[in-house]
């Protein structure tokens, strides 16, 4: 029974950093009250505990299915221990929404067409699949292909990630190209010669548009502000840091007992858990700004339970907990049930649809929903 208390240990622990979490985020404002000294000893905490948060938001779905496994397996044995894995079980059920939603036959609420947005999130992978069974020979097929699903989904406004061009220069006629009836285009790209960035497409006039620069790296956030259904509204196209970790390159190094693989993903992990709450805390001053409500969408590179979701889902909804169905995975590599991509709408927005279609197309899946506003 030593693995059902390591597992309930896990869990318990798990959901004590997730209260912790939540301190943080309500308690973000007494930073600047503090002294440098108090400030930086902050930051150290709090870069812990995010890192904490993060690794046990990306395990919580299989330490929970490992805990219904022995649950199952003590029934079998009639063992007394299964008090130990219904313990861990209780309580992260509460949690799991966030991971998993099952609607069944439940039908959308009704609302008024006229008012409904679509929005389409996808962070493309800089169109870099080589995937020879869909007959793709290069960059541009897969731009192509990637382009011609999202004018099949016909959306308001589409969110782009890790877009990539040969040529920065001819971007504008690229996207007219592909996207004809999108002339609200919107593009931001990283570093002087960098080629790749965010990109917001819209079929809505442009009223304002910025851009939430991070301090390092190569990510950004920016923003467009609309007005549809007599209601003016700001979208966020962000794209936070990446663990930039291989599962592949992880099982090789377990295959062959490397050791400066598991340091390497280590200080990779690290690295970027200490960056993205710096760069979650960015937007969101740049949305407590804000006159008017935002969305957010895009990669963020984190799991519903970390830090950077509970930041950006204040004054939110999240989409696929609104109206999803089944496990809403984003991500196609480590293991099948991970969301790391989001469409948040303000609360008094109405979700009507959301769909995540496993198009193999990029290493993430679209996030598409449709939005009463």
């Amino acid at each position: 029974m030593c693995y059902m208390s390591t597992n309930n240990a896990f869990l318990c622990a798990f959901l004590y950093l997730r209260r912790v979490s939540h301190s943080f985020v309500f308690s973000c404002h007494l930073r600047d009250r503090l002294s440098v000294p108090m400030q930086s000893m902050w930051f150290s905490t709090l870069s812990i505990v995010m890192w904490l948060m993060s690794i046990a938001g990306l395990m919580f779905v299989p330490f929970l299915l490992l805990n219904v496994f022995l649950l199952f397996w003590a029934f079998v044995r009639r063992s007394k221990a299964f008090v130990i894995p219904l313990m861990a079980i209780i309580p992260a059920l509460f949690f799991m929404g966030r991971y998993a939603h099952f609607t069944g036959d439940d039908q959308p609420p009704a609302v008024f067409p006229e008012r409904v947005l679509k929005v389409m999130t996808w962070n493309v992978g800089r169109f870099s699949l080589n995937n020879a069974s869909l007959g793709f020979s290069g960059f541009e097929q897969c731009a192509d292909s990637v382009f011609a699903y999202i004018r099949e989904q016909q959306p308001d406004i589409v969110c782009l990630q890790e877009f990539k061009i040969k040529d920065a220069r001819k971007v504008k006629q690229y996207l007219k190209d592909r996207m004809p009836g999108y002339s609200s285009e919107y593009y931001i790209f990283t570093g002087k010669n960098s080629s790749a960035g965010n990109v917001t497409l819209s079929r809505l006039p442009v009223r304002n548009r910025g851009v939430v620069k991070f301090d390092g790296g190569t990510n950004l956030a920016i923003f467009s502000d609309y007005e549809y259904a007599g209601k003016v509204f700001r979208v966020y196209n962000c794209h936070f840091e990446s663990y930039n970790i291989s599962f592949s390159g992880i099982v090789r190094g377990l295959v062959k007992s490397d050791k400066e693989v598991f340091t390497q993903t280590g200080d990779k992990m690290k690295r970027s858990i200490s960056r993205r709450p710096k760069q979650v805390d960015k937007v969101f001053g740049d949305i407590e700004s804000c006159p008017v409500e935002s969305f957010v969408c895009g990669d963020f590179n984190d799991n519903p339970m970390s830090y950077t979701y509970s930041r950006m889902m204040r004054d939110r909804l999240d989409t696929f907990v609104e109206a999803g169905d089944g496990f809403g995975a984003t991500y196609s590599r480590l293991w099948p049930m991970l969301r790391i991509d989001y469409v948040l709408c303000p609360k008094s927005c109405t979700v009507v649809t959301h769909e995540t279609p496993k198009v193999k197309l990029s290493d993430h899946y679209p996030v598409i929903t449709e939005i009463a506003l």
